[in-house]
């Protein structure tokens, strides 16, 4: 509705954006290096991060960045994931009907990888979302995986992605030192900052084929102090305030129409 109004082709703030016009803060542009780096050398990944602050995007950046090529991508995101469905998740996407006991399971994937980076010379990469979701068994698991040819090298690059607690309250514990002493590379998704964030409300309004000044440097100040530098809230307030805008007949968005928007368009947690 508000994309005619302000001459837009594209919904700037939509979750469908292409990954190449995402915008790309440093310390993304820094994890999306050390993923390629995971993924040429088979290691093991942990990439934690807040609630909305881009672990969707880092992952759709991520896969698009991998060539057909070289490599093969697995992803799986599932909150009651056990180690069997884990390997019957894995074994599907290769088209593989998996067995049914978890070590006859497992032997089917190191077999299925070996022919792909024999014959097919590809590397397999596994992306777990939701990774804060998992039980012990399952991370336990990931140690069995790895531990390959007795412990020579892995078969596969496997990162997991989810929330903070995901590191604070799981892989800290002493509980899962073995699985820990495994992990190659941790990273961390930040906020983005002050100035990051004008650049990313300016990149999704450019990928929108927006050429107006639609935000003052006040409304940028103030979705910035509510959002936190979150992307998902900063979407949000955003999308809120274009529409409100839009059906007030405003070009031109100051900060007092964010205030207004957040206190009472946002539904309760939006703006948390």
């Amino acid at each position: 509705m508000y994309e005619r109004f302000f001459e837009m082709s594209h919904s700037p703030f939509a979750r469908d954006i292409p990954p190449e016009s995402m915008y790309e803060s440093k310390n993304m542009e820094e994890v999306l290096a050390r993923l390629g780096y995971v993924a040429d050398r088979q290691l093991f990944a942990v990439v934690t991060a807040d609630a909305g602050c881009g672990k969707s995007t880092l992952i759709r950046k991520f896969a698009a960045s991998l060539s057909k090529e070289k490599y093969i991508l697995l992803y799986l995101s599932d909150s009651k994931l056990t180690p069997r469905w884990f390997y019957k998740g894995l074994l599907d996407q290769l088209g593989v009907e998996s067995k049914f006991y978890r070590g006859d399971a497992k032997r089917q994937l190191q077999k299925e990888i070996e022919i792909i980076r024999g014959i097919e010379g590809k590397r397999v990469v596994c992306v777990l979302d939701e990774a804060h979701l998992l039980e012990k068994e399952t991370i336990e698991e990931f140690r069995f995986l790895l531990n390959y040819r007795f412990d020579s090298m892995s078969p596969l690059a496997l990162i997991l992605v989810g929330q903070t607690e995901l590191w604070d309250e799981k892989l800290r514990l002493k509980r899962y030192s073995a699985v820990r002493q495994r992990i190659d590379i941790n990273c961390v998704l930040t906020h983005l900052d002050r100035a990051e964030t004008e650049q990313y409300i300016c990149a999704h309004l450019g990928y929108a084929g927006c050429t107006q000044e639609l935000f003052t440097g006040r409304a940028l100040d103030e979705i910035f102090k509510v959002s936190r530098g979150i992307p998902r809230v900063i979407n949000r307030i955003c999308e809120k305030a274009l529409m409100y805008a839009c059906q007030n007949g405003h070009k031109l968005i100051d900060d007092h129409e964010i205030t207004f928007v957040v206190e009472h368009e946002m539904l309760g947690g939006d703006a948390a």
